[in-house]
């Protein structure tokens, strides 16, 4: 069995804001195809095109309509991927050592040379967060882009996560969470960031930034009731003679019927 760190230098991980995230999969597009071009073994796919199509993926978006005690319905889009945890189950119940948690940066990866496929780690994760590739039989999970963040041969802000530096809506940031000063533990502190199922004791580095309420419908009403009002009663200039013109065609046309 493999285990874990005392400690990790650095606690990297994502933050991921469940008000911003508009749904678009955009990180699941730009995670499949780095991690299929480039780290370890590829992301395969099983008849992608077919009636039944399957596929490894390190990276999730679910959708929930959730119903509020008061106000509307609201629907909630929850990415989902490796959470990096502190006392990450994965890693101890590893039977090669496949698994293993970093010392320097704090994120778990797969040795996939040393992975036997036996599943023991994805059975140990609480979240679901490891896929067996059915062709490479080895177990695929989120490694932050590893190949990426310490790559000096990439600009600077494309030293990041494929998911991060591609989301439309800026809902995914990374950083050191170890670090009380980083942007990424300010903003937890700030909005409130939550671990996913605490319950489990994993310690999860991965924090959520709750959704607002949605429950100012006549105030937003109001805020743009007038940029609703009509521009003028009776329009002036080209805009006058245009509705001048068209009321005297359709005066004609209702004239010969």
């Amino acid at each position: 069995m493999t285990s874990l760190p005392e400690r990790t230098q650095k606690k990297l991980g994502l933050v991921i804001d469940l008000d911003t995230c508009v749904g678009c999969h955009a990180c699941v597009v730009s995670c499949k195809g780095w991690n299929t071009e480039n780290y370890g073994a590829p992301l395969s796919d099983q008849d992608p095109y077919g009636a039944d199509p399957t596929g490894t993926f390190l990276n999730r978006v679910h959708s929930y309509e959730v119903l509020p005690k008061q106000g509307p319905a609201q629907l909630i889009h929850f990415p989902k991927s490796c959470l990096h945890c502190e006392d990450a189950p994965c890693v101890t119940v590893c039977p090669t050592g496949a698994s293993y948690k970093r010392v320097e940066d704090g994120i778990v990866l797969v040795n996939e040379t040393d992975c036997i496929g036996c599943g023991l780690c994805a059975w140990a994760c609480p979240y679901g967060a490891r896929e067996m590739d059915a062709a490479e039989k080895v177990m695929k999970k989120c490694t932050l882009c590893v190949d990426r963040i310490y790559n000096e041969n990439l600009p600077q802000e494309d030293r990041v996560p494929a998911c991060v530096r591609t989301c439309p809506a800026g809902a995914r940031h990374f950083g050191d969470l170890g670090d009380a000063e980083s942007d990424v533990s300010r903003l937890v502190a700030a909005r409130g960031g939550m671990d996913l199922m605490p319950e489990q004791g994993t310690k999860p580095v991965n924090k959520y930034l709750p959704p607002r309420p949605k429950d100012g419908l006549d105030r937003d009403i109001d805020v743009l009731a007038p940029f609703l009002a009509p521009v003028a009663e009776d329009p002036k200039g080209f805009l006058g003679w245009l509705d001048r013109a068209l009321g005297r065609i359709d005066g004609k046309r209702t004239g010969d019927a």
